[in-house]
């Protein structure tokens, strides 16, 4: 696929598309002086920057500055390829490191618009350091709590998309960018070129959507809502409110474990989709492990509800839940925590996946980070078990203390099919050991595992 035109905006173009006639106020960085020719004293060097000013405009590959994306004010940077293909230099480095600064010292969420080929060869190991700058710069934006969000545009490639690409919580991409830590020219000449595209991230989870530029503005915006950083003195928000329960065929409580079993495995009782659509206004979903994994049977992302409140989720879709699924989830509850976001679980889930190729993924890692990520946050997290809660497959989804139920819902230290074959019991003796489980949702409250019955 071809790159969208768009994605070879220049800087100011690029900043222009996301802020539109609320303006943009650039910044520099105090000025640093050269030594000739760069800090190798690479013959034409200096000529070769004083083309690239006078094409492009600009005295370095990145600009920065403040503006305002829908209605929030944030950093914006933005690559400007056309200026020594966007290569990180010393310069560069500088107005990094500024506009990372810039929005901690200002409390204001990051946002980067990405154009890069890399590090500058000219430079040599002095430009590749220049990594290390960044990344220490967005770390510490990271532990202030404060967002980041990438747009990648064609190309990003190489250290930009490795450190201020990659490393942003967000992802975004243009269609048919090129994006890639190994550009055109340095990757294997038989590689799949799918792979090293905005769609092709986007499959293998490291993208975490692909938005068209006449989107990219409402897009950014409603992002920046759900993930507003909060000012050092703002109190904790609350805990995400219990959904609604959804109407289904069934009324009033199970009254054996096989009915309650039946009710959760049902077709036709609601699903995740159905709570999320009721839950929330708007919702922006994160995508993907960021190890090449995705799991279609599990939704992770931020969403804004009626009263503007946002909320971080993790729905399980009944299936049984990959170790992607368990990285993806891990990922969105921590990335929730750190910005101060409550979360919503929805337990909906078999078990874990249990096949060969989950256990060559890591499933026990990744259930066990899953367990981790709970287990240290600080944001209040809110679970609703709406269908089968299968072992602890689905307990690593379930908030301690905080655990709520529907009516169309089980939760079992494992299910009656496999428990009767463990104790040898025929197959007509399933019921019964169902019953001696007690999953039943009343069970759950009364043993104390589940606060409520949601009805």
């Amino acid at each position: 696929m071809s790159a969208d035109p768009s994605s070879r905006m220049t800087a100011g173009e690029a900043i222009a598309l996301l802020t539109g006639a609320a303006g943009f106020t650039e910044h520099r960085p105090p000025p640093r002086t050269l030594p000739p020719d760069g800090p190798l004293g690479w013959a034409g060097y200096d000529v070769a920057r004083e083309r690239a000013a006078e094409r492009t405009g600009e005295e370095e590959s990145v600009v920065y500055g403040t503006g305002v994306v829908g209605d929030r004010e944030c950093v914006l940077l933005s690559f400007e390829f056309a200026f020594l293909g966007g290569s990180l230099g010393q310069l560069t480095g500088d107005r990094l490191e500024a506009a990372y600064e810039l929005a901690l010292s200002r409390r204001l969420p990051l946002l980067a618009l990405v154009a890069t080929g890399g590090s500058r060869m000219q430079e040599g190991m002095v430009a590749l350091t220049q990594l290390q700058r960044v990344a220490a710069a967005s770390t510490r934006l990271r532990a202030a709590g404060l967002p980041q969000i990438a747009v990648v545009r064609d190309p990003t490639t190489g250290g930009g998309w490795a450190t201020v690409g990659a490393g942003a919580d967000v992802v975004l991409a243009l269609p048919g960018a090129q994006v890639g830590f190994a550009g055109s020219r340095v990757r294997p000449p038989d590689a799949d070129p799918y792979a090293y595209g905005a769609e092709g991230q986007f499959a293998a989870g490291q993208v975490d959507a692909v938005v068209p530029a006449g989107e990219l503005r409402g897009t950014v915006g409603r992002w920046l809502r759900a993930l507003g950083a909060r000012e050092a003195h703002e109190a904790p928000r609350p805990a995400a409110p219990l959904p609604r329960a959804q109407p289904s065929s069934p009324s009033g409580l199970p009254t054996s474990g096989r009915e309650a079993v039946e009710r959760a495995r049902s077709a036709q009782r609601p699903r995740a989709e159905v709570y999320l659509a009721d839950y929330f206004t708007v919702r922006l979903p994160l995508h993907g492990d960021r190890c090449g994994g995705t799991d279609p049977g599990l939704l992770t992302g931020f969403g804004l509800r009626a009263d503007g409140q946002p909320v971080a989720y993790v729905a399980q879709c009944g299936t049984p839940t990959r170790p992607a699924g368990y990285r993806a989830a891990a990922r969105t509850i921590r990335l929730a925590d750190r910005l101060g976001v409550p979360v919503l679980t929805l337990v909906d889930t078999p078990g874990a996946a249990n096949d060969a190729e989950a256990e060559r993924a890591g499933a026990g890692a990744a259930i066990a980070d899953t367990f981790a990520a709970i287990a240290a946050a600080r944001v209040p997290v809110t679970t609703l078990v709406i269908g089968e809660g299968g072992s602890g497959g689905a307990l690593a989804l379930a908030a301690p203390g905080n655990t709520h139920v529907t009516t169309d819902s089980y939760f079992s230290v494992i299910a009656p099919e496999p428990a009767a074959a463990i104790l040898k019991r025929p197959p007509a003796e399933t019921g019964a050991t169902a019953d001696q489980l007690r999953l039943r949702p009343q069970d759950l409250v009364e043993l104390g595992v589940a606060r409520s019955i949601v009805t």
